[in-house]
């Protein structure tokens, strides 16, 4: 359910260009979330630095919902960075292991697999 790849490209390198990144593959950073400074904010320090971005691509975000509200509870995508082992890590939720647990017909499976690959894109960018 957890799609991850692994980069040489440093953590820093990779949330400075992130917004760039993602621009070039159809989609817009909404926000994101540093867990290191929130937690430790509210008392709980963590040791890694774990960054979370929703990004968002509205023309397959409105398809989507059109065919499939409860998709929303899966939106906007959310891509995760941190280091792991001397790497970066890029991980996000697989959508097509999700099609594949819900009942829908193939052209929305076959949709959601081609917005999971520009995601995919996204993440595959610094190697």
């Amino acid at each position: 359910m957890i799609y991850k790849i692994t980069t040489d490209t440093p953590l820093s390198t990779v949330k400075e260009e992130l917004a760039k990144h993602s621009k070039e593959s159809g989609f817009g950073v909404l926000g994101s979330y540093e867990f290191q400074q929130i937690l430790a904010g509210k008392g709980f320090p963590i040791d890694k630095d774990i960054t979370v971005y929703e990004l968002c691509n509205p023309s397959a975000a409105q398809e989507a919902l059109k065919v499939m509200p409860e998709i929303s509870v899966y939106l906007p995508c959310r891509l995760s960075v941190y280091e792991e082992n001397a790497k970066t890590v890029l991980a996000t939720i697989n959508i097509k292991d999700i099609m594949e647990s819900v009942d829908i017909d193939a052209d929305f499976k076959a949709h959601m697999g081609s917005v999971f690959e520009y995601l995919e894109s996204v993440m595959k960018s610094w190697n």
